[in-house]
């Protein structure tokens, strides 16, 4: 059965993809401008965290515990002599967290590829510069862990 008389003619079809595609277009070009220009200012980091001494002792050597510092991920490692070392999570190439091995003492990024040795220097792949390092405190029972940022970007 054919109807005599459409709801929607052709050229009304047409206009309609079309006017909708360039809304579509507005809208994913606009979004991220105004993003950018109205975005948010960052969370400024906190001056310190604490960790507990007993939580710290039982950390196995050679292993790493990850924490939250703010709205930065950071990871604090136990070396295999007992040494406490903490770093940014954060790799410097693109901000992916980085994961402790502990069979090859290394903190590797599996973004790109990226490597850091159990000092947070950068050994291989694509990283610009070593992970940012943590200043650690034992003040009585309590591991304090404090960071310092450079003019709002980390170091």
């Amino acid at each position: 059965m054919k109807l005599k008389e459409s709801l929607l003619s052709r050229r009304q079809l047409i206009t309609g993809f079309i006017t909708g595609g360039l809304a579509w277009l507005a809208a994913y070009t606009i979004y991220p401008v105004a993003g950018f220009l109205f975005h948010k200012k960052k969370i400024p980091l906190p001056r310190a965290v604490t960790m507990s001494r007993a939580e710290v002792d039982m950390l196995a050597p050679n292993s790493a515990v990850y924490f939250k510092y703010g709205r930065l991920p950071g990871v604090l490692l136990k070396t295999d002599t007992g040494q406490l070392r903490a770093f940014s999570a954060k790799c410097t190439h693109l901000d992916c967290i980085v994961q402790y091995k502990p069979d090859t003492k290394q903190f590797y990024c599996a973004c790109h590829e990226g490597y850091f040795n159990d000092t947070g220097i950068n050994t291989a792949g694509p990283p610009p510069r070593p992970l940012d390092v943590f200043e650690l405190k034992e003040e009585g029972d309590k591991l304090v862990l404090s960071f310092q940022e450079h003019n709002g970007k980390t170091a």
